[in-house]
């Protein structure tokens, strides 16, 4: 079978960035069966649920009595959920695409234990998600895991759509330079220097973002009347294992 190769200036676009967007990757009518089942749970509230009242960041409601409370953050577990997720976390091009990024040919895996959701940005109660690499919350032998986020819908400013910092994956910072919760410290000049360098990531249905576990990113609150619906999976070489005893080790990971 024949797929798709990020093509040599994609490829260092991603050693140099971070990051790459890969245009009408999914099709129509792929985006929109996985966007069904995600409506369908959200409606739901099937379990296991983040809410915004869980994680308590800047906009989400202050606790479990407060307007909003019931407002999901993030559908967990996706590849428990239905088929279909799973059918696009195991998908053979996602492979041969997250192979040549990592410039390996060994055996990669979808971890259980980060990402592997989908992302529930609703109106209203939305929280903004503040400046942090993925790699500062996760424990493997090496940081150099990739995360395949697929838009449902239209991402842009308005919906709360995420913003990167490009070449931010290869800095490397004192723990100064992050506040208790490992978010970059917004009143240290450094950091304003550095964030002023963000780029928005605006993504269409079907449009499918690659970006590495290092990369700094966040996102603004959803502003619009619609809910915005991600699916986001997480990837690494079946070499670069979770270290026991910690979060990342807590379910096992799926070979491709």
């Amino acid at each position: 079978m024949n797929f798709s190769s990020p093509n040599d200036v994609e490829s260092a676009a991603f050693e140099r960035d971070g990051y790459i967007v890969i245009r009408n990757m999914v099709t129509a009518q792929r985006f929109a069966e996985l966007r069904t089942i995600a409506n369908d749970h959200l409606r739901q509230l099937i379990a296991p649920i983040e809410f915004e009242v869980d994680v308590r960041y800047p906009g989400a409601p202050l606790d479990e009595n407060s307007p909003g409370a019931d407002t999901s953050r993030r559908l967990l577990q996706a590849f428990a959920r239905d088929e279909a997720f799973r059918l696009w976390a195991l998908d053979p091009e996602v492979k041969h695409i997250l192979a040549s990024l990592l410039q390996t040919e060994e055996g990669l895996s979808v971890s259980q234990c980060h990402h592997n959701c989908i992302m529930t940005k609703a109106p209203g109660f939305s929280s903004v998600t503040l400046w942090h690499q993925d790699s500062r919350y996760w424990a493997f032998d090496y940081e150099n895991l990739v995360s395949v986020w697929l838009a449902l819908g239209d991402e842009d400013k308005t919906n709360g759509c995420l913003r990167v910092i490009p070449g931010s994956h290869k800095l490397n910072f004192d723990s100064g330079r992050f506040d208790a919760a490992m978010f970059l410290r917004p009143d240290l000049s450094e950091n304003k220097l550095l964030i002023k360098q963000a780029v928005t990531v605006e993504l269409n249905p079907g449009d499918v973002l690659f970006f590495h576990s290092r990369l700094f990113h966040a996102a603004g609150r959803n502003l619009s009347d619609e809910t915005k619906l991600s699916v986001v999976f997480t990837y690494h070489q079946a070499s670069n294992k979770p270290i026991n005893n910690t979060r990342s080790a807590r379910f096992s990971s799926i070979p491709m």
